[in-house]
């Protein structure tokens, strides 16, 4: 391990944390000592983002990383080898909405496809994957990634569900991409079974945020409680679920 500073606090990364669900996330986590890297493609946001947490007495840093860009998250990466030499927490909020409402799952352009895909899923990955070895070294490592009540297949097609209806089935692109972070999430706790280390995916609420053009059922701080949950869970907690408020969701 790197010769670093002692840092009996854990140490957690929210990607995505400048604003809305992975804002309130971070802030959450830093009201309960956590020190909080706030991660964002835009290093004049993420450090204002940064400094108003600062400001209400929070151990909370910038940290530029676009999860779309390799350079950025190695950089990143070893910016927290060098500083913290572990990390405890990581929570893969970053992610993005693009398609237009109104329109059939078939007259979405392939261009968003790739588009979601890329920061959705592969950007899950590729910043799970580098700041792994980070998360090994923690005395207990957790892994929350940030999914959707889309990604459920059962919800989709159950007709009493507010995921039947024209508005969420013109997002077929951002549903399969969480569908993929579920599996994603399911296979990656397989691989870390017998560790302390626990992974999760959650499902927010349908919160009222810039993705969602406002609309939504709970404010940002409500949409982040769940993920504070698991990124805080015990050792007797589950991992490779899929949870909402306490409550597993069907896939």
């Amino acid at each position: 391990m790197p010769d670093v500073p002692d840092h009996p606090s854990p140490t957690a990364l929210v990607t995505g944390a400048n604003r809305g669900i992975g804002l309130e996330v971070a802030r959450r986590l830093g009201e309960r000592g956590v020190r909080v890297l706030l991660g964002g493609r835009d290093p004049g946001a993420t450090a204002a983002a940064a400094a108003d947490l600062r400001d209400g007495g929070l151990d909370a840093e910038p940290l530029v990383l676009d999860v779309t860009k390799p350079d950025t998250i190695a950089a990143a990466a070893a910016e927290v080898a060098r500083t913290r030499g572990r990390l405890d927490i990581l929570v893969n909020n970053a992610g993005i909405r693009v398609e237009e409402y109104g329109r059939r799952p078939s007259e979405q352009p392939l261009p968003q496809w790739r588009e979601t895909f890329d920061t959705n899923l592969f950007g899950v990955v590729a910043v799970t994957t580098a700041f792994l070895p980070l998360i090994l070294r923690a005395e207990a490592g957790r892994i929350v990634n940030v999914s959707s009540l889309l990604a459920s297949l059962t919800l989709h097609s159950d007709p009493d569900s507010y995921t039947y209806s024209p508005a969420f089935k013109s997002l077929p692109a951002y549903s399969a991409s969480k569908s993929a972070v579920n599996s994603w999430t399911v296979h990656l706790a397989y691989e870390l079974r017998d560790t302390p280390i626990k992974v999760n995916a959650v499902h927010p609420g349908y919160t009222r945020t810039a993705m969602n053009d406002g609309a939504g059922e709970l404010d940002p701080p409500q949409g982040a409680e769940t993920a504070v949950r698991m990124a805080l869970l015990g050792s007797d907690g589950p991992s490779g679920g899929y949870l909402h408020l306490g409550e597993t969701l069907p896939w």
